[in-house]
């Protein structure tokens, strides 16, 4: 009988010990995870917040848009406001063309002009291509035609038709050139 009663304490010993165990693991499951209604509280409030800041980005978008339009727009004035003394100069240059007969004082005025306007185009970083006895370059001039200037000025700028302009490192408007061959 001793065996009988050892095996039943044996018995009884290996099904209370799952049943604690799966008690103890019960419960540390209902402490950790949180309830239902915690964590939709928690999605509501992150979609809000997503929903905000999604609204706050498309409001900066516009407002940076706005502001580009404008400063392109405010930029274009100020050029064009700093032209206009410019134009002054021409119409004062018309009206003595009309007045006088000296051709040479309309001359040197018209130079005057010209060395303005070349001072203001400095300003706003817009320069000249150089094309005399430059070397040909694609980047920078726009072929014309071809001449025949012998060994030493082939591949060279030998005249030019048009006068190109950088604004800054950016070509604006091609040199156009007549290149030796």
């Amino acid at each position: 009988m001793k065996k009988e009663e050892k095996i039943e304490e044996q018995l009884e010993e290996q099904v209370e010990q799952p049943a604690e165990e799966q008690i103890q693991e019960e419960q540390t499951q209902e402490e950790q995870a949180p309830t239902v209604e915690e964590l939709q509280a928690r999605i509501a409030e992150l979609e809000d917040k997503n929903l905000r800041m999604m609204a706050e980005f498309d409001n900066y978008r516009r407002r940076t848009n706005k502001e580009k339009l404008e400063l392109m727009s405010t930029a274009g004035e100020r050029i064009f406001k700093e032209m206009l003394p410019l134009v002054d100069d021409f119409e004062r240059a018309t009206d003595a063309m009309t007045k006088t007969d000296d051709i040479d004082a309309v001359r040197e005025g018209i130079k005057l002009i010209q060395q303005k306007f070349i001072s203001f185009l400095d300003k706003q970083d817009v320069h000249a291509i150089k094309t005399d006895g430059e070397d040909f370059n694609t980047d920078e001039h726009e072929a014309v035609t071809t001449f025949a200037a012998g060994e030493e000025n082939k591949g060279k700028v030998i005249d030019c038709t048009q006068k190109g302009y950088k604004l800054g490192d950016k070509v604006i408007r091609f040199a156009k050139v007549v290149v030796g061959e």
